[in-house]
């Protein structure tokens, strides 16, 4: 496998596509034309940010098997075009994600302690103690939307300051031991502490304006280490003016270009950008937040665990041969009128060992791994077995979702939404002929352990 890799990462990737028998070109100069002409030598891409992998790009790339985007996101990447073209994307989420939950937490710690504005104070002989009273995070709620793997590990690193931590996320079923899952009224109701983690998409585009700042209860701190896009800056700078937003963390502008490397190409400044600069209650740093020592050697290691999951693996040399299907029941859904009620008597009464998401059952694969089996009730309001208006929904183990996603689509089968992704697998959705609609899970079972 031909492998052009057009931006610098850590040597490791390099060396571990190489032990796997990778062929691996390097070229960190060429314009996008220039490598559109050679693109279609290669079977593999890995990128950072550099420019857009657009149509034209896939078009020219006719033997490409796979992009790898060395970060968390694929916006740069034409993604429905692209598995149109039946091409593998990868992302490495799990290798920054630590290092955004710290650097969020870091962030909010400084800013409630005043600790730039008194470092520089006492570097130019000031010794302020009063103006510098800081604000205790014990006590209160910090509200998070997008509880993916950056949520999540903020999430867990606020154990142990005693906050209350709820999220809202557009998939059901989110909740774990670290965060309660909640409406989006019901989190701009109690939020004190906002952490953005979404996504590059419509939905978070322009998602932090007037209207939404004004919908909060009361002031609160906000936290973007996302995509810069999600903010507004001037209503951000309106709400940090009349008090609704009482002070801002912000590892993301919405001025960032694509490649994430610089802010503007001459000196004339927005005027809400030049307000940020000079208000105390303002912290930024430069789109670091997963922009660690650590997080370079994991993101290059989890891009070659991928490829290799994908492309080396005895089990992926046997899909080619036949594309398995089904493998297993991967989980079982219904609605009741009262969740959590019902979870207590399947406890008390059957030994289920509850928690937020049901039940998980274990047992062992036809390699012998570990396999898990979700029970799980809904509320009977919910959208998520929709468009079915059934009373359940069955969730069955696949091997390659994407891949039998394509077959089913030649086959005429009903494909509901797009496919997502999270830390414990992908999820796609289909319809059988009696308008049950099915789960579809390409499953990490680590993450229930």
């Amino acid at each position: 496998m031909k492998v052009l890799l057009i931006d610098t990462n850590h040597q490791l990737l390099q060396t571990g596509l190489e032990k796997l028998g990778c062929i691996c070109d390097e070229d960190y100069t060429s314009t996008k034309q220039q490598i559109e002409e050679k693109i279609h030598k290669y079977d593999g891409v890995v990128i950072r940010s550099r420019f857009n992998i657009d149509k034209p790009f896939l078009d020219k790339a006719t033997n490409l098997k796979f992009i790898a985007r060395v970060g968390a996101g694929l916006e740069s990447i034409d993604e429905e075009y692209a598995v149109k073209k039946g091409v593998q994307l990868i992302s490495a989420p799990e290798g920054n994600r630590n290092a955004v939950g710290e650097h969020a937490l870091g962030m909010l710690l400084m800013l409630f302690n005043n600790l730039i504005k008194a470092d520089l104070e006492i570097r130019n002989g000031k010794w302020l103690r009063e103006a510098n009273r800081g604000v205790e995070l014990e006590g209160k709620t910090v509200g998070i939307i997008g509880y993916g793997n950056m949520g999540k590990a903020f999430a867990k690193k606020l154990k142990g300051f005693d906050v209350e931590v709820i999220c809202y996320d557009i998939k059901e079923g989110v909740s774990d031991e670290n965060c309660k899952q909640v409406s989006l009224k019901e989190l701009q109701e109690k939020t004190d502490v906002l952490s953005l983690h979404t996504p590059f998409n419509q939905l978070s585009h322009n998602m932090v304006n007037n209207e939404f700042i004004n919908n909060f209860k009361k002031p609160f701190y906000l936290i973007n280490t996302a995509r810069g896009s999600a903010v507004v800056t001037n209503h951000l700078v309106e709400g940090l003016i009349n008090k609704k937003v009482l002070g801002a963390c912000l590892d993301v502008l919405e001025y960032e270009k694509l490649s994430f490397e610089n802010l503007f190409e001459n000196d004339e400044l927005p005027e809400a950008f030049d307000y940020l600069i000079h208000a105390e209650n303002v912290l930024l740093s430069p789109h670091v937040a997963g922009w660690t020592v650590e997080s370079k050697i994991k993101l290059a290691q989890t891009i070659v665990d991928k490829v290799e999951a994908h492309f080396f693996t005895k089990q992926t040399v046997e899909t080619k041969k036949e594309l398995k299907r089904v493998t297993g029941i991967g989980g079982l859904f219904f609605k009741t009128e009262n969740p959590e009620k019902l979870k207590e008597w399947y406890k008390n009464h059957l030994g289920f060992n509850t928690d937020d998401w049901g039940c998980t059952f274990w047992g062992k694969d036809e390699k012998g791994n570990k396999a898990s089996t979700q029970w799980s009730p809904f509320k009977n309001d919910t959208t998520y077995f929709s468009p079915s208006t059934k009373e359940y929904m069955f969730n069955y183990r696949v091997h390659n979702l994407k891949k039998l996603l394509m077959k089913l689509k030649k086959e005429e089968i009903t494909i509901v939404g797009e496919v997502e992704e999270y830390e414990y697998g992908k999820f796609g959705w289909i319809l059988d002929p009696d308008g049950n609609k099915i789960e579809l899970w390409e499953p990490i079972d680590a993450p229930f352990l």
